[in-house]
């Protein structure tokens, strides 16, 4: 009997033994759709032995499942640079990158600068750069000229025009108006007179808007079609639409674009550490950094990516982004608890308003 025993409790610690084994050559990553192709996942596992295991999300979703787990259940997620601080003093759901296991010589150090002032929390430093964009303007220019985000609201473009409502487009007809919205953050009274203002010029311009676009399907069919002549856009959507008429172009607007920055967190409790700074380190190497760009459309905050990327598509970002423009971009930065609500509440006015 004693053997017995002594057995059966050799092979349950071979198992677990196994299992973490196991574990360990796993790599859970919580991301947004096409920013873990295929491609580079398989390069990945051939040379480190990692197997690489993709779970679609959003900002949103993310931040809500590693609340429910503590920080448990992936190893590595990315989420917006401005989603992070105020949610990890809440909730401490992330744990501080160790520069120590980054390559850092491998980010653009403008795209750093910029994740370091939203996402770092008394000295430490929470995310890392990944990907970046912007949210401009998309026009025919065979129908009209748009300059600026206002410039939706024209009379002539009368029932010609789109938006997407949601929190950018508030942000963006802020500036269009000559606020800094994002210069009221600390100031909830102030913000939330802002917003107001936005609301009511947004209300006002609601006959000129064809529909609200709830997806990028939505939008490109309904620009593709002549249905809409212009609309509030981001620009790998303006860039898809130029390729195929040259007449279409994205527009980087007279007020500035609004500029996101998705990256690397490692939540709290992560299993794997180590594979998680494994892919970052290997992600951000050039010739991997260019196929993301190949699968998302964006481009990537690595160093060097240039000589690997489609020609057309750099062609379509020098145009859109000549050096004096790509200055003209507003970064998000870290939102403070309670102003989405304020936002929440002008959207639904916009969205009920006849």
């Amino acid at each position: 009997m004693r053997r017995f025993v002594l057995s059966w409790i050799a092979l349950a610690l071979s198992c677990a033994i196994g299992q973490a084994q196991a574990e360990g050559q796993k790599l859970r990553i919580l991301t947004w759709a096409d920013y873990v192709p295929a491609d580079l996942i398989a390069a990945f596992t051939q040379e480190t032995g990692i197997a690489v295991e993709v779970t679609l999300s959003n900002n949103e979703e993310m931040i809500s499942k590693l609340r429910a787990t503590g920080g448990a259940g992936y190893d590595l997620v990315q989420p917006s640079q401005d989603r992070i601080t105020s949610v990890q003093r809440d909730f401490e759901i992330y744990k501080p990158i160790d520069l120590g296991k980054v390559k850092i010589e491998q980010f653009q150090p403008a795209l750093l600068d910029i994740v370091k002032r939203n996402a770092t929390i008394d000295g430490k430093l929470y995310a890392l750069p990944y990907l970046w964009g912007t949210d401009g303007l998309v026009v025919n220019t065979k129908r009209t000229t748009v300059s600026d985000f206002t410039d939706l609201c024209r009379p002539d473009l009368s029932g010609k025009t789109s938006i997407r409502l949601r929190r950018p487009i508030l942000m963006a007809f802020a500036f269009a108006a000559g606020k800094d919205p994002f210069a009221l953050y600390a100031d909830p009274k102030a913000y939330s007179a802002l917003m107001e203002q936005v609301g009511a010029t947004l209300i006002a311009c609601k006959p000129n808007f064809k529909f609200f676009y709830d997806n990028k399907d939505q939008l490109l069919n309904g620009i593709r079609s002549g249905e809409v002549w212009a609309a509030a856009m981001w620009d790998t959507g303006g860039w898809t639409l130029n390729r195929e008429n040259p007449d279409i172009r994205y527009v980087v607007p007279r007020s500035g674009a609004l500029g996101w920055l998705d990256t690397f967190a490692v939540p709290a409790r992560s299993r794997n550490e180590a594979a998680a700074y494994a892919w970052i380190n290997f992600t951000m190497r050039p010739q991997n950094a260019a196929r993301v760009i190949r699968s998302v459309g964006n481009f990537s905050a690595a160093k060097g990516t240039a000589p690997y990327v489609d020609p057309h598509l750099k062609e379509q970002f020098m145009a859109s982004f000549p050096e004096t423009a790509f200055k003209n971009v507003h970064w998000y930065p870290a939102i403070p608890p309670g102003l989405e609500e304020i936002e929440g509440k002008i959207l639904d006015r916009i969205k009920a308003a006849n």
